[in-house]
């Protein structure tokens, strides 16, 4: 035998199903909220001074639990908040603490050794120190522990620790994985 509800029976029912869509809602709020918080975020690139490698407009994903555990290294990419400003920029990390940086007609010596950069297209990597606001980096210069040397790609279009010094690894906020926007630049980094 068929049973029908009541009026109130019904009203009753569609309540308690907005109720649980609301919950669940609630649910998938707070749990992007700690994936964006404690895991992982996207970015969209603002400038060119990753140019090439990253292009303004790319959207990309952080990660930022293996920063939990291990600092950023040599030829990782990073995101962080600017020692200048607080605004999030992205660079490549070029020497940790400890290491010596030095510039030297053009190219970049970590430790005495010239690094191959094939990322930088050619680009000479010239000091920063003559630009007004700059931090007045002198070379040979020894990264403090606790902190990276980051410099873009894009290095006569990059204002990096050049310009600002190197930035402590407290700072760091993720390691760039991929770029996932727009679709024909997906890939890893």
């Amino acid at each position: 035998m068929a049973q029908h509800l009541s009026e109130k029976d019904e009203g009753a029912r569609e309540r308690g199903g907005w109720g649980w869509f609301v919950v669940w809602l609630a649910v998938a709020f707070v749990a992007g909220l700690l994936v964006k918080t404690f895991v992982a975020t996207p970015y969209v690139v603002p400038t060119g001074s990753m140019r090439d490698t990253i292009v303004e407009g790319d959207t990309l994903l952080g990660e930022k639990v293996s920063l939990y555990f291990d600092e950023p290294e040599a030829g990782d990419i990073v995101t962080f908040d600017s020692p200048l400003d607080g605004e999030t920029l992205i660079k490549r990390v070029i020497a940790v603490g400890g290491q010596t940086v030095d510039l030297v007609d053009g190219a970049v010596y970590v430790d005495g050794e010239r690094l191959d950069e094939p990322y930088t297209e050619g680009k000479p990597s010239y000091s920063l120190s003559d630009l007004a606001g700059s931090a007045g980096i002198t070379y040979p210069y020894e990264v403090p522990e606790g902190y990276v040397w980051v410099m873009g790609d894009n290095r006569t279009d990059s204002k990096d620790s050049r310009y600002f010094g190197a930035v402590s690894v407290d700072d760091v906020t993720s390691r760039a994985l991929f770029i996932y926007w727009p679709l024909d630049r997906i890939g890893a980094l």
